[in-house]
């Protein structure tokens, strides 16, 4: 099976589409468009996408990019733990230079922002495609004084050393990551932890987002998460994420579903999935 992820080869995508696809041939994509794209063409038969890091929030191109990809569900979900190191080339130690620019993707960036200011205050701070092109490139360029944010298996590909360890801003780091797949969803009575939802609201209506979260309230059915993002059609219109999570009848959550659609609302269910937490 052919299993594209946001690459280079060891990103933090690539360590979880190999934690979900062992035997798998693993294709990377330069961006998580791009990815979601190959899937819908059948390009490859599953995509792995990141959804949400604990420190600095929801991923906006997955969800923005699912959003328009109502032929696709999710399958699986993996909660990856995400430590990121300082990594350099071998020239840097040798001839003590002081590190003048740190590079890296721009969620790694935001998660070091306590480390980059307290340490590398004045260091030029850039945004590459991903944390593996980013320690590419200290590997490519010896001669620089240029450091990269990347993980301990990207250091190892490129012969870099560490020159600091695990400098996210707090310990607790975790990405969400989810298995995509060319399929529709339904609501069925394989084990799920989660659901994923996105929901539209009737325009022009007082009150429509209470109602709406009440269908979901007054059955006791428990929402993990809610979030707004902007439709792109007009200024001031959106959509919602919710997750649910899977501890009642399933009857309870089509139900919500329906009484959502008499008020005029419309839900997208985007996948009923197990989650894997690796440790």
């Amino acid at each position: 099976m052919q299993v594209g992820y946001l690459g280079p080869e060891n990103s933090f995508t690539y360590l979880a589409a190999k934690e979900a696809f062992v035997h798998d041939t693993l294709v990377p994509f330069p961006s998580i468009p791009l990815c979601i794209q190959a899937l819908i063409n059948g390009v490859v038969d599953r995509c792995v996408v990141p959804n949400e890091n604990s420190l600095e929030g929801s991923v906006h191109a997955t969800i923005d990019t699912l959003f328009k990809s109502t032929e696709l569900s999710i399958e699986k979900e993996i909660i990856l733990p995400i430590n990121h190191q300082l990594v350099v080339a071998e020239n840097d130690l040798r001839t003590g230079r002081s590190i003048k620019r740190i590079i890296s993707h721009p969620q790694a960036l935001a998660q070091c922002t306590n480390f980059l200011n307290r340490k590398y205050e004045h260091a030029v701070i850039e945004a590459v495609a991903s944390t593996t092109t980013a320690a590419l490139y200290v590997k490519e360029h010896p001669n620089e004084a240029v450091a990269a944010i990347a993980s301990k298996e990207a250091a190892a590909a490129y012969q870099l050393k560490v020159e600091a360890e695990n400098i996210q801003d707090v310990s607790f780091n975790q990405t969400r990551f989810w298995v995509m797949q060319q399929q529709q969803a339904h609501l069925s009575t394989e084990s799920a932890d989660k659901a994923t939802i996105f929901v539209t609201l009737p325009a022009n209506q007082p009150g429509s987002l209470h109602k709406i979260l009440a269908a979901f309230g007054w059955r006791g059915i428990d929402l993990s998460k809610i979030e707004s993002r902007p439709s792109k059609t007009s200024l001031g219109e959106y959509f919602f994420v919710i997750d649910l999570v899977i501890d009642k009848p399933l009857q309870l959550i089509a139900n919500a579903f329906e009484e959502i659609a008499l008020l005029g609302g419309t839900v997208h269910l985007l996948g009923l999935y197990p989650v894997t937490e690796v440790h």
